[in-house]
């Protein structure tokens, strides 16, 4: 206990900064100290326990679509960088989308649901791979990795990507589908919505992202070196969050042109292409997960269990 209040004394100032900053002025955190004191100071204990400094530690952050991955992997780098003094570096699965370009190929030769980003298939899997091997290269120089504008739904130039200029310590990849798994065909049959009932009615473009879970992004997810999982209650939840989430995405863009921001129509059918996989994460994560972290209906972190 001792070691939390240190630690809390000398990171609350950044993190309530940072927590500030993602605020509007009418969605107010609520109860920081408790996250930060009863929850996120745990996990970062856990995962500095863990750090080799021989290779940098992966930790794999999944959570539903509005589920705060964002904020809660922001909150730990800040913890792991100024208490632990280690070299974090934040990832999301978000900025190795395929361009549009790209997408709008797969659309054309796949199936037309793969323009919308977001579903395994719609990420540039060898990049993703490529970042791993690199970044647990010995000889590791520096690094450039790619970054997403989903403002105007297409990936930055050159100019605006990440550079990596040291080896991290850890590294936290965040994203809805990190560590997901495949369903069994069986289960691909039945449509569980009215985008599946309507746009894919042969079981194409399903079967298109299950196969991809099943290869490469299992080869992807077996990099990582634990799981932690922001569990919300229902998939309702998650899609009030997400329109939210937008509206907030809206206000920060609203001067700015060509923009691709969407309404809450348009969210709740971009969500249904989310749904299939994240009904399935909420069984098969609470197995897979090192930590689950519970969510109660206020967006707030409720309880955490320790698994691994």
């Amino acid at each position: 206990m001792q070691e939390v209040n240190d630690c809390f004394s000398k990171v609350k100032k950044d993190c309530f900064k940072f927590i500030s900053s993602q605020e509007t002025k009418k969605d107010k955190f609520k109860n920081k100290e408790r996250m930060i004191k009863s929850f996120l100071i745990p996990v970062s204990l856990w995962i500095s326990k863990r750090v080799n400094k021989e290779k940098p530690l992966i930790i794999g952050l999944a959570g539903g679509q509005g589920s705060g991955k964002t904020t809660i992997s922001s909150i730990l780098t800040l913890i792991l960088q100024k208490y632990f003094k280690l070299n974090v570096f934040k990832v999301s699965i978000d900025d190795f989308y395929k361009t549009r370009k790209d997408r709008k190929l797969l659309s054309k030769n796949k199936h037309p649901l793969l323009m919308t980003r977001g579903v395994p298939g719609t990420h540039d899997i060898d990049l993703m791979l490529s970042f791993f091997k690199k970044i647990k290269d010995k000889n590791f120089k520096s690094l450039l990795m790619p970054t997403f504008d989903k403002a105007i739904d297409d990936r930055c130039s050159k100019r605006l990507w990440h550079k990596i200029k040291t080896k991290p310590d850890v590294v936290i990849f965040e994203g809805w589908c990190v560590g997901a798994r495949a369903q069994s065909s069986s289960q691909l049959k039945k449509p569980i919505n009215s985008l599946e009932k309507v746009y894919d009615q042969g079981a194409k473009w399903r079967a298109h992202v299950n196969n991809q879970l099943k290869t490469k992004y299992k080869t992807l997810f077996n990099q990582l070196d634990g799981l932690l999982y922001l569990k919300a209650k229902n998939f309702n939840l998650l899609r009030e969050w997400r329109i939210k989430q937008e509206r907030k995405l809206w206000l920060q863009t609203k001067n700015k042109k060509n923009l691709k921001v969407m309404s809450s129509g348009d969210v709740i059918n971009f969500m249904q292409t989310y749904q299939r996989i994240t009904q399935q994460m909420f069984k098969d994560a609470i197995k897979s997960s090192s930590i689950i972290m519970d969510l109660n209906s206020k967006h707030q972190i409720q309880k955490i269990k320790f698994k691994k």
